[in-house]
């Protein structure tokens, strides 16, 4: 039978309803994950449609997910980061939401005192055992919209939870109806979902999700969770790795809409960020990711990350202050010991810095031909270069520039004589056996003594 989408206004034949394939035996995928090598991505050269989105955003698991794999955060720390995150967002709250714990009495006192702000954005949600306890708890913190685990993968169902499909299902189930009756909005948290059995249990679990939804008046959000980072951004690609497959398919399968889905992805194969933009694509609303990335092994969607994908992806950052990146950044390292590796896009030390002679040669005529983009616009963080032995005159000259902030006809050309004086100080530095760069104050004591009191910081 035909009918007429409201997805896609085209006439389509009815959708196959996928029920509950409840076998003995774990699904495990061997083909793929061996566990001996490495896993492997498999092509069965099916495409779907790109569908972005009218509305995109991010939310956040920072103060969940994120805190999980470093020192706990104080709550001090909670409620600056928070502050910070609201700035980010922007007045359009393109950082929608952040996700909380709420088991111990620190968590509580931290919710407490970023709901006291009064921000509207990002939303304060949580991440609780689906137990009635904790609904009420969620309730009771007048908080809207709470996560609860439904592993989907038969590793997990399997080997974890030691059951079946079914008695698993059951069970989610019912921790849903239990939120309903608590008036909470569930966030139903698919783990690893990309070792799990896309028609045989994703699809008829969240069709009865769907039915629930639909049923209690309550909405569902879908979050499709690549726990271990196996997911693939590739077109053709086939499930369970595929990343537009997933999305496509709770769209299309199960009727999630754009704006309940969501993807949480993790960056084991380095394909945190592209999977995540994949996601935004084919058709989810929202990406999940955590301040620098913290997170469990090798970390979450950075944040900062998708905020310059949105960009990109929209042509304007639509109100959001990016300067505030630099300053979480910079919160990370001075006020809670995180030691941010240098060459981190965006936020790392080295990011927009250079040691080589040929590219500072390059930034002294045009920073454009050697910088990324305005680094000291959008990220308050100005180009610079490392002064060393591969630096030359050029290198030197940018670096007096920038560091005193010279600009115009106060600028220094890498013929003027103060540069010529120190090129030759530190080639004596490095015939004499130095191996590291020079530091800024063993810069400026020098210039002082070349050049007395021509330059003022």
């Amino acid at each position: 039978m035909l009918e007429l989408s409201n997805k896609t206004n085209l006439l389509e034949q009815d959708t196959y309803k996928y029920s509950l394939q409840d076998i003995e035996d774990p699904n495990l995928y061997r083909d793929f994950y061996t566990y001996a090598d490495v896993p492997k991505i498999a092509f069965n050269h099916r495409r779907v449609p790109m569908g972005m989105p009218q509305d995109i955003w991010i939310t956040d698991t920072s103060f969940r997910d994120g805190q999980q794999s470093v020192e706990p955060y104080t709550v001090e720390q909670i409620v600056d980061l928070f502050k910070l995150m609201s700035r980010l967002s922007g007045p359009y709250g393109i950082i929608r939401q952040t996700e909380f714990f709420v088991y111990s009495k620190k968590d509580r006192e931290a919710i407490a005192r970023c709901q006291e702000l009064g921000l509207k954005f990002p939303e304060i949600t949580t991440w609780i055992r689906a137990t009635k306890e904790d609904f009420k708890l969620v309730k009771d913190l007048g908080i809207r919209e709470t996560g609860i685990l439904v592993s989907c993968s038969d590793y997990h169902i399997f080997k974890k939870l030691k059951k079946t499909r079914k008695q698993a299902m059951d069970g989610y189930l019912a921790a849903v109806a239990e939120a309903f009756e608590a008036g909470v909005m569930p966030r139903c948290h698919l783990e690893d979902i990309t070792r799990a059995d896309f028609y045989g249990f994703v699809v008829p679990f969240v069709n009865e999700l769907m039915k629930m939804s639909r049923d209690a008046g309550i909405p569902v959000r879908i979050r499709a969770c690549d726990t271990m980072g196996y997911g693939v951004p590739y077109p053709e690609v086939a499930l369970p790795r595929s990343v537009p497959g997933i999305i496509y398919g709770l769209q299309h399968y199960s009727d999630v809409p754009s704006e309940m889905l969501e993807w949480h992805g993790h960056n084991d194969f380095y394909k945190a960020v592209a999977n995540a933009s994949t996601a935004w694509l084919y058709g989810a609303s929202a990406v999940n990711c955590s301040m620098l990335g913290i997170g469990e092994r090798t970390g979450n969607v950075p944040l900062e990350a998708m905020v310059m994908e949105y960009a990109s992806l929209r042509g304007s950052l639509d109100g959001m202050d990016t300067t505030a990146i630099t300053e979480i950044a910079e919160y990370f390292k001075n006020n809670m010991g995180y030691t941010i590796p240098p060459m981190t896009p965006f936020v790392g030390e080295n990011f927009n810095v250079t040691r080589a002679g040929i590219h500072a040669d390059g930034l002294l005529k045009d920073e454009e031909i050697y910088n990324i983009f305005n680094t000291e616009k959008i990220l308050n963080r100005p180009a610079s270069v490392t002064v060393s032995k591969t630096s030359g005159l050029a290198g030197i000259a940018y670096w007096i520039n920038q560091h005193y902030r010279l600009s115009g006809d106060k600028t220094i050309a890498k013929n003027d004589m103060l540069v010529l004086s120190l090129k030759g100080w530190i080639d004596a530095e490095y015939e004499e056996g130095r191996q590291t760069p020079l530091c800024t104050q063993e810069l400026e004591d020098k210039i002082t003594e070349l050049a007395g009191n021509r330059f003022k910081k």
